[in-house]
């Protein structure tokens, strides 16, 4: 009994056919792939309460919804956190890399950048609020150009340090010793040392240094202040100020501790004042990048920019609860006052 095969002109249109569907296939295969963003953390919890939590991850995903962007549908959110404890960055950002995800967004420098640019050379990364001078620092190249994976904003953290001091000062004329509330372990702010110190010296200021790197080492630098005695405080701008926004507020006013700070979530808490960019802005601006990343654009090529607005804060009931009176000419600079 003989088989039939089938007809060489017949197999041959069927070889070529399916040469032409495979890169249909393909393509078709690779635009089901949603892309997926990776995002450290730094407070436990599930992704879902950091969303509940975090005004700024909140102002993000209107920005990625102003573009057309529906998180689930158009992107996913690869989350992990490192509940606390910095020394899992480098982990969990290499975790990211391996699946790997399309882009990092990166909160802040310091810690999580560092972490994300040792886990990827070619990854793209945005930084939503960098307060590094990453040029000086030799993280981009330039501001315009920064020829490499990574691109963002950046939150002018050393000129805005001199700022809050003389601030500080024009309210309270008589400070003479002011503490410095710092985190060694999110960044080495030496841009910001040196503006600081600077101006404290053309103010007659004598400038106290109380570090932390961990969000339960607030109050013991709380403590040292008080025995120290010293007049007010100001920090610098880092990640757990932000994110302990409350527990900074309620330490001050527990001390009776004026003091400026670099985010206005503190006397939104019920500190005394702030000044700097609004970070949610900031946040909601980096949905800019994430978008023409996603759409094929380089970091490379992709100029770094600066805040839209800065703002001056002040909680007018935390004033009166310290005693203080705030002069009209600081008055008049706020863009906003809590009563």
């Amino acid at each position: 009994m003989r088989c039939a095969f089938p007809d060489r002109s017949l197999l041959h249109w069927i070889a070529a056919g399916a040469l032409l569907l495979f890169p249909i296939l393909a393509a078709a295969q690779q635009a089901a792939r949603t892309p997926r963003i990776g995002l450290v953390g730094v407070t436990p919890g599930t992704y879902a309460e950091r969303k509940i939590a975090s005004p700024s991850l909140q102002a993000f995903l209107v920005g990625m919804r102003d573009h057309g962007y529906v998180e689930g549908r158009d992107y996913v959110i690869e989350y992990r956190t490192t509940g606390g404890n910095p020394e899992r960055f480098a982990d969990l950002a290499s975790e990211l890399a391996r699946l790997p995800v399309d882009l990092f967004l990166v909160p802040v420098c310091g810690a999580p950048l560092n972490a994300a640019r040792q886990a990827t050379k070619t990854i793209p990364i945005v930084v939503a609020a960098c307060n590094d001078d990453l040029v000086e620092t030799g993280i981009v190249q330039s501001l315009r150009h920064p020829g490499g994976n990574i691109t963002g904003l950046s939150k002018l953290t050393p000129e805005l340090a001199s700022k809050r001091l003389s601030l500080l000062k024009e309210t309270l004329p008589k400070i003479t010793n002011v503490a410095v509330l710092w985190n060694p372990g999110y960044a080495d702010f030496t841009a910001d040392w040196r503006e600081l110190k600077a101006a404290a010296r053309r103010m007659g200021i004598t400038l106290h240094s109380f570090e932390f790197r961990r969000a339960d080492e607030f109050e013991p630098a709380f403590d040292a202040m008080r025995s120290k005695g010293v007049d007010a405080l100001m920090t610098f701008s880092d990640q757990l100020t932000n994110i302990y926004a409350g527990r900074v507020a309620a330490l001050a006013t527990a001390a009776r501790m004026p003091g400026i700070y670099a985010f206005r979530e503190i006397p939104d808490a019920g500190g005394l004042m702030s000044y700097g960019p609004n970070i949610n802005d900031m946040f909601h601006q980096s949905a800019d990048y994430v978008v023409r990343i996603l759409k094929g654009a380089e970091p490379a090529d992709m100029a770094i920019e600066q805040p839209r607005r800065l703002e001056l804060v002040i909680n007018s009931k935390a004033a009166k609860t310290l005693n203080i009176v705030i002069p009209p000419a600081v008055l008049l600079q706020a863009d906003d006052v809590i009563e």
